[in-house]
């Protein structure tokens, strides 16, 4: 894969660019990540496209263009997508309680006091809708956050989308039995929220995640490694896993070989199942920033990609958020339906566009997409957890500098 024109022919500059070659040569080349690949468009054409480091430290095995990654979080727009695909059809809305679909989630209680062992609750005063699903605001959380008594009793009920190897329809009836950390609509928490959506998208097209995606999405964008599983033949594609040590150096956390996603799938979690590579990414994102449309395949109308990527919180997440994961700041970013979006880039601290829209993953993935520049970056390695260095905000300065129109 290769860029499609030269910077300058977009209004960016070659030279100023090189900023981001060195940058990812100098984070390699000390240890900290085990790769590094960045890729910037300007409209609809692939401008910077660079590399360096390796797929596999232990095998020798250089990173490329056709490297295959854990995606994480960044399966979430694609889960949401699919939700909004299906609300497109008139088959729900927004605020419809999840309940309405998926009855075990219904009559849920919330938590007040306790631990994981011993708690006491209340009724919810509602059930949380389908929106709420979508923003994060559903009152539900994630096990591994280890910052409320509800993490801790998803960890011992294992509530656990990534690793369970239940089916969505399992996962969803021990959720049932389990309070929720707040009210719905009451706060900003990262959660399985998205997971859940997976399961909705399931029940309202009578199909299974992964043949969803495979039919309506992924193979309509010609996304032909995407995948909740490595096939076989694409395992010498797959990337190593790594955490980073102490000394800012990198530890093998998840090898190839073995690696659950290179095994049957049970459970797909919508909420960070998916394994993919930059071209299948770049298909995804040029579908959101042409509204919905690519090639001739239209996934979206240009009005619902425009309402899913405004705010859809009261204020920014500083004022609704529990700051607990490195996905995006909270200052001055909103979230919409399936992304975080920028409001106030000064108040956020960082350069970018009021609109622009982003998500991360958990191995230290990234991606954001400005309308007003006309501009998507996509960065990719594989180090856990996405908070160990600023890698994300080092980089929008390093791309939005490379502007000369």
């Amino acid at each position: 894969m290769q860029p499609e024109c030269t910077p300058e022919e977009v209004g960016l500059s070659s030279e100023r660019l090189e900023n981001v070659t060195r940058w990812m040569n100098e984070k390699v080349d000390s240890g900290m990540l085990p790769n590094a690949l960045t890729a910037v468009m300007r409209g609809d054409r692939l401008v910077y496209l660079k590399h360096c480091g390796m797929a596999d430290i232990e095998e020798g095995k250089p990173v490329n263009a056709e490297t295959i990654f854990r995606f994480y979080s960044m399966t979430k727009p694609i889960t949401t997508v699919a939700a909004m695909m299906l609300y497109e059809q008139g088959l729900f809305q927004l605020d419809d309680p999840v309940s309405k679909f998926l009855p075990a989630l219904g009559n849920l209680e919330v938590f007040v006091s306790g631990d994981e062992n011993s708690f006491e609750t209340i009724p919810a005063e509602r059930d949380f809708t389908i929106r709420e699903l979508m923003t994060h605001t559903s009152g539900l959380t994630y096990g591994w956050m280890e910052s409320h008594p509800v993490d801790a009793i998803y960890r011992a009920r294992k509530i656990d989308f990534q690793t369970a190897g239940l089916p969505l329809s399992e996962m969803i009836e021990k959720l049932g039995d389990a309070p929720l950390l707040c009210q719905p609509g009451s706060e900003w928490n990262y959660s399985i929220s998205t997971d859940v959506l997976g399961h909705l998208v399931e029940v309202l097209s009578g199909q299974p995640l992964d043949e969803f995606f495979a039919q309506k999405i992924l193979g309509p964008l010609g996304m032909k490694d995407t995948a909740f599983q490595v096939a076989p033949e694409n395992i010498d594609r797959f990337a190593a896993n790594y955490t980073c040590t102490k000394d800012q150096k990198t530890k093998l956390i998840e090898a190839v070989e073995g690696s659950r996603f290179t095994l049957p799938v049970v459970t797909f979690s919508g909420g960070g199942g998916l394994t993919s590579t930059v071209a299948d990414y770049i298909r995804f994102t040029r579908m959101l920033s042409n509204y919905g449309e690519l090639d001739g395949v239209r996934l979206l109308g240009r009005k619902t990609v425009e309402y899913m990527t405004v705010n859809h919180l009261p204020g920014d997440l500083a004022e609704l958020g529990q700051e607990t994961f490195a996905e995006t700041s909270y200052d001055g970013i909103g979230f919409g339906l399936g992304f975080s979006v920028m409001i106030d880039p000064a108040k956020a601290n960082v350069i970018g566009s009021p609109g622009e829209y982003a998500w991360g993953g958990a191995a230290s993935t990234a991606f954001w997409i400005d309308p007003v520049e006309d501009m998507t970056v996509i960065f990719l390695t594989q180090l856990m957890p996405s908070s160990a260095y600023p890698l994300r905000r080092e980089l929008r300065v390093l791309t939005y500098q490379a502007l000369i129109d």
